[in-house]
């Protein structure tokens, strides 16, 4: 509709300047619907429910689980079925918690609106607006609907929500011919925008999802949200492992089978079937770590506290671990890595004079205290008495700058008040109010500096009016060029004796002209190390940014982002580049300017494409969608609920800086994780191994099912639980961001559970041979008792694979310690009698064998961290001969 000619728009929109008759209205309304966002359908409560029994793991220990109720042990079915709804309970109610995004959407909308029907003014209520009304706005009001104007009067609206820009746009009732975003489309306006100043009238061509917030809308409906890199690792490996213990199973149970079909049949079958079944079930059971989704999440949830100190709150738990992973943050520009406020930098004076004014306002040049006094007076912004700052971003800045002077704005305006006035109009691009100063009546005029400058017939040279030479505005001309490169925001201002009656337009000629202020969003301090830091980490950051580029790319080098080497592109120039050049020169593009909400989700999948996990910020509407296809969505805490409900996690003091020490912890808590569930599969390991050795031996099974429960359920969640509360390794942000497609046991992680695995088996094997000397239920016993133990103790080299529990200090973690004493008042407790008899612990089983089980499992404990201690010895001694083979 920008592109075309206003009879055009009338004839299209089947409507003209008197507006609809209201039956006209009615009749549209019928057919298109109210000016209201459609949700989309959310999955019910039971959908969700049924969604969390899709993973392959708790479909194992369903089928587990439903094996044992036909064969009547019914306590350790109703175990696993207890858990299993625990975890999908939890699992619903956090789901249900985390989309509201359409919702907050349709509370952008206007309550009312006033429209001309029939001729007439009239207030309607806005979601009754049709395409064809003739909609009036002033300042303060929401914009209702998307619409072309008819006509303005030094109308400016924010945009910001849409575009992302700092300030508000200008409007003026012209013809576009070319294509261009959102942000130049300066005939239009936009449903859920903000009328700053002036009024206007326009023709509605767009209502409900048919407008620009509704494109935003239908954009957040069909953008799918990504799986944590942790979700699809432990997605991958539970079904390799469900496979596996399957496998396993029915091998096991093959084996058991026939030897009692080729033994000598003197026993019972039914019963020796019965063994053979409830010992494969007891390998899965051993496998299967059915505490591993609930620790997971206590260990998320951990970090969560941890993120919300470092003003970062979390909504979505797996956007904890998805942060330490994170290789691109995508950035919006304001407010993010700039202050979002603009800020007075710089002035020039006809003198030459810049940088700085003179110390204070009493040893002003009248020059300098001409300047001030023009940026103050000819200026509707204010301060109210709570501290908030009311008006354009740009008047503020300069009674700001008054202010920062020791020139206290108001006192100024009391000293000289306002007479008369031109308001600003985007025609003429000036502003201008007529004060008594020093008993003369004179005309105060800012405006752009190229209007000002033709305008101008005089120069304040030294507090003394003289002509305005071509050497003059050739000087003033190229210190504005000079500004501008700067990617600064310049105003001119000047002034003229003017008597005391009714202004007209032609007054603002044959000016004094004095000089130009310059001002610019500035970057925050803290960003500089911030984006340092990011480099150091192996992280790009990219700014995304609905401002101009020069603008941009200037913010960009000054905070490291933009080198001689990256490029800029726009989103006219992203829209016109194929998929394969975009791939081409995605990893040099460091600034994108003027975007639109689809160019941003561009950008997010292309690097998603190249297996990059993105981070993506944001506070407008227009950022949504992209918040919601990035793998992090990072909302400002100053931003729309559409933003926040959007994101998976919200910065409350809307600060990069803030967004690196969370993926500090995000890396800490990833890591913390993992050792959480290397520790519960190399106690699971050792299990299996000590299992499997009995059965080739001929042996009883070394557990009972139910013992096995109690370990993974309840013995190991403790210190599980206690790893997470490890403390971040040395050189946590000097690595880069882990592969996302690495699995979770890999290297140095999958040696060390193998490894820790085998020496829990050992002992365990050992403890069963032992105890089988006295009787068979006395090497269960033994066997149980000893894989507690180990299990329990297994904690301390479970806490590091690059430090011994010495080097990253014996007491640091005291978590650790707890469980420990924790998992062995609870190991205490199977000894009470009533209690044997459920864990199958004899009464033959005295201190003595729980004494030897205890040193069984010290031992291989104190294996694990001599043989870690020698191996990181020998590692370092290697690096170190590496790094003085490359100094040489």
């Amino acid at each position: 509709m920008y592109q075309k000619k206003l009879e055009e728009v009338l004839q299209e929109t089947q409507t003209s300047d008197q507006g609809l008759t209201t039956q006209e209205a009615q009749k549209r309304l019928s057919a298109n619907g109210p000016n209201q966002l459609k949700e989309a359908p959310k999955k019910s409560s039971i959908q969700l429910f049924l969604e969390t029994f899709k993973d392959a793991m708790v479909i194992v220990l369903l089928i587990v689980a439903t094996v044992q109720l036909v064969m009547g042990a019914y306590v350790e079915s109703l175990v696993i079925f207890a858990v299993l709804l625990l975890n999908s309970v939890v699992s619903v109610i956090q789901t249900k918690k985390a989309e509201g995004s359409l919702a907050a959407l349709k509370n952008l909308s206007a309550p009312d609106a006033n429209v001309i029907r029939e001729g007439k003014e009239q207030s309607i209520l806005a979601k009754d607006l049709v395409v064809g009304d003739i909609a009036l706005l002033e300042a303060g009001d929401y914009v209702p609907a998307d619409g072309r104007l008819l006509e303005e009067g030094s109308l400016k609206v924010d945009e910001g929500m849409l575009t992302g820009e700092s300030t508000p746009a200008e409007k003026e009732v012209q013809m576009i011919t070319a294509t261009v975003p959102i942000g130049d489309r300066i005939n239009m306006v936009y449903s859920g925008t903000i009328v700053t100043y002036g009024r206007g009238r326009f023709v509605v061509t767009a209502t409900g999802n048919d407008t620009a917030i509704g494109e935003v809308a239908g954009l957040l409906e069909t953008t799918v949200e990504q799986k944590t890199p942790l979700q699809r690792g432990l997605d991958r490996f539970s079904k390799k492992l469900s496979l596996a213990i399957l496998g396993l199973s029915f091998i096991i149970l093959a084996v058991q089978v026939i030897r009692i079909f080729m033994g000598d049949g003197s026993g019972d079958l039914t019963a020796d079937l019965v063994n053979a079944f409830m010992f494969a079930i007891a390998v899965a059971v051993a496998a299967i770590p059915e505490a591993l989704q609930s620790i997971v999440t206590i260990v998320l949830s951990l970090g969560t506290k941890k993120m919300a100190k470092e003003h970062a709150i979390i909504r979505k738990l797996p956007a904890v671990e998805t942060l330490g992973s994170t290789s691109v943050i995508c950035t919006d520009k304001t407010g993010t890595l700039t202050q979002n406020r603009m800020t007075v930098v710089d002035f020039y004076l006809p003198n030459g004079q810049s940088g700085e004014f003179s110390q204070s306002p009493e040893s002003w040049s009248k020059d300098e205290r001409r300047l001030v006094e023009i940026s103050v007076l000819a200026n509707d912004a204010a301060i109210a008495e709570d501290g908030a700052k009311i008006g354009d971003p740009t008047e503020v800045a300069l009674i700001d700058f008054s202010n920062k002077q020791d020139q206290p704005y108001q006192e100024l305006r009391d000293k000289f008040p306002r007479i008369n006035e031109l308001p600003f109009d985007s025609d003429r691009k000036l502003m201008s109010t007529q004060h008594e100063i020093e008993g003369e009546k004179i005309l105060l005029t800012k405006g752009g500096p190229d209007i000002v400058i033709q305008r101008s017939s005089h120069v304040l040279l030294n507090g003394e009016v003289v002509p305005m030479s071509e050497e003059y505005k050739k000087q003033i001309q190229h210190q504005n060029e000079a500004f501008s490169e700067r990617a600064l925001r310049v105003l001119a201002f000047a002034y003229k004796p003017l008597a005391d009656r009714d202004l007209e337009f032609e007054d603002e000629e044959d000016l004094i002209f004095v000089g130009l202020l310059a001002m610019i969003d500035p970057p925050r301090k803290e960003v500089f190390k911030a984006v340092s830091d990011a480099k150091d980490a192996g992280m790009k950051t990219v700014m995304i940014t609905g401002d101009h580029k020069t603008t941009a790319v200037a913010i960009a080098k000054e905070i490291g982002i933009f080198t001689n080497d990256d490029l800029a592109l726009t989103g006219t120039e992203l829209d016109q580049l194929t998929e394969e050049e975009l791939m081409e020169r995605l990893e040099k593009v460091t600034v994108y300017a003027r975007v639109s909400p689809e160019n941003k989700i561009r950008i997010i999948r292309a690097w998603q494409s190249k297996g990059k996990i993105s981070a993506m910020t944001g506070d407008g509407v227009n950022d949504a969608p992209a918040l919601k296809q990035a793998d992090i969505g990072i909302a400002m805490g100053t931003g729309t609920d559409v933003a926040k409900d959007a994101a998976a996690m919200v910065l409350t003091d809307d600060n990069f800086a803030s967004i690196i020490s969370a993926v500090k912890v995000g890396r800490n808590v990833y890591d913390n994780i993992k050792k959480a569930i290397s520790y519960l599969f190399a106690g699971n390991l050792g299990a299996i191994i000590a299992i499997i050795f009995a059965l080739v031996m001929g042996w009883s099974n070394p557990f009972t099912a139910l013992q096995l429960l109690f370990i993974n359920l309840v013995n190991d969640s403790l210190p599980a639980i206690a790893l997470g509360l490890e403390k971040a390794e040395p050189t946590i942000m000097r690595r880069a961001p882990r592969d996302p497609d690495q699995g979770i046991f890999t290297g140095r992680t999958l040696s060390s559970v193998t490894y820790r695995g085998i020496l829990i088996a050992a002992a365990v094997i050992f403890a069963q041979w032992l105890g089988m000397q006295e009787s068979a239920e006395i090497g269960i016993a033994m066997a149980f008792s000893t894989l507690i133990w180990s299990r329990t103790f297994q904690t301390l080299p479970a806490r590091s694979n690059t430090q011994t529990s010495w080097q990253a200090g014996f007491f640091a973690n005291k978590m650790v310690w707890l469980a420990i004493v924790v998992c062995g008042a609870l190991y205490s407790v199977t000894l009470i009698p009533g209690v044997r008899e459920i864990f199958a612990i004899p009464e033959s089983f005295t201190l003595n064998h729980v004494g030897f089980s205890m040193l069984l499992a010290l031992a291989a404990v104190l294996l694990m961290e001599i043989t870690k201690m020698i191996l990181l010895k020998f590692q370092g001694t290697a690096k170190a001969e590496q790094v003085a083979q490359n100094h040489s």
